[in-house]
């Protein structure tokens, strides 16, 4: 690396080090990724529609990708762009313009490249130093902005077939309520006085979304991207002949004037469905009770502050109380099956019980709770374990 004529060997290897402890900062930095990732959904509300945790795990990919790009002795745009094919395969998959998409990878891109130059500052770089190391930053970023182009192509080509343009427009009449384009319902063998199931799904992969929009359309529905998730109608269900090739969650059919509502409840399954890591197909009929609770984050933290306010995230014997009660709740509250599920002995279930009933109220001892009682610690349970990073997050 060059770093100026008249620098000393010595003055040269440390500035070096400087700059590779810098990157090497900003590869393993957890809140670089988030505030990139905020960057990028703000400038473009079109690429917001993608998952955030997909969204997540590529700009963490790349970031990292790109730091070992900038150490290394080859051209920035010899690498391995493997993750930003896949973005850009994901967004087509998803009914994203390329144009919002690289909108907002570009505005991802300069955000790096804000606090590249704020913490080169606070590291004391030379002025020379930081223009090389950025300049070979930005070769980094056209490089990567190419090949999330070049992965969106290549989708779009595999995906753009029977009218997908339409299909998507026809949905976004359904689903969301937009004003129709003109679309007829018969040309894509739906009728006006049907009832159909209203589908969301995780897909991303053009692979599997192809699968699934052509399983489908097999059975007379129409499935396409929808506000950034893979959405459609069926008359019935399609079988796959084993496990469903992603997550998929389906309302039971409705007139099609209820088909908006019935997006948006297939919507907040969905999400209940992820966060217990559920796969396959389901009904909203199945998780009716996460979805209801999703619904209402402001209660759900009342309930965790006024109950549970004596327990401590950050107290690991706490965190145990409240996995054993979970658990506890789980099990029809039953001793010896929370025992076994946890491989405790029943008496250290019990202890542990007992002392959540000292510290919070919970229960009464020996004591079975009503139906609305366990509902109430059940919920608040489960909300103070999700923000103590007991459980996953939403995404």
């Amino acid at each position: 690396m060059e770093l100026g004529a008249d620098a000393t060997p010595r003055a040269a290897t440390i500035t070096s080090s400087a700059l590779a402890a810098l990157v090497h900062g900003l590869a393993t930095d957890v809140r670089l990724v988030d505030d990139v990732v905020a960057a990028a959904r703000a400038q473009s509300p079109e690429a917001a529609r993608l998952p955030r945790e997909e969204s997540r795990r590529h700009v963490a990919a790349l970031i990292q990708a790109g730091c070992r790009e900038f150490l290394g002795s080859g051209e920035p745009g010899d690498g391995d762009f493997s993750e930003a094919m896949r973005f850009g395969a994901e967004g087509a998959a998803l009914g994203v313009p390329v144009a919002a998409l690289l909108s907002g990878a570009h505005a991802g891109r300069s955000r790096i490249l804000e606090i590249a130059i704020s913490r080169g500052r606070t590291a004391g770089l030379p002025d020379d130093v930081m223009l090389h190391g950025l300049l070979r930053l930005d070769r980094y970023g056209n490089a990567l902005e190419r090949h999330v182009l070049d992965g969106y192509r290549a989708a779009e080509r595999h995906l753009n077939t029977d009218r997908r343009a339409a299909r998507i427009r026809l949905l976004r009449h359904l689903l969301l309520g937009e004003e129709s384009s003109g679309e007829d319902f018969g040309q894509f063998g739906l009728s006006a006085e049907g009832r159909y199931h209203c589908a969301v799904s995780d897909a991303a992969d053009p692979g599997r979304v192809r699968e699934l929009e052509q399983a489908f359309a097999r059975c007379g529905g129409v499935l396409a991207p929808v506000g950034g998730r893979l959405s459609g109608v069926t008359p019935r269900l399609p079988g796959f002949g084993g496990p469903a090739p992603a997550l998929i969650v389906t309302t039971p059919v409705v007139p099609l004037h209820q088909a908006v509502e019935a997006h948006r409840l297939a919507q907040t399954a969905l999400l209940a469905a992820r966060e217990r890591g559920a796969t396959g197909l389901h009904s909203v009929i199945d998780l009716a009770g996460e979805s209801a609770l999703d619904g209402q984050p402001m209660l759900a933290g009342f309930l965790r502050d006024g109950l549970l306010a004596a327990l401590d995230p950050g107290d690991e014997f706490h965190r145990d109380l409240v996995c054993t009660a979970l658990s506890y709740l789980d099990r029809g509250q039953r001793l010896d099956r929370t025992a076994e599920s946890l491989h405790l002995h029943p008496n250290t279930v019990r202890y542990r019980l007992r002392r959540l009933r000292e510290l919070t109220g919970f229960g009464e001892d020996d004591a079975q709770l009503t139906v609305l009682e366990t509902m109430r610690w059940w919920w608040a349970l489960r909300t103070w374990a999700r923000s103590a990073g007991l459980l996953k997050p939403e995404r």
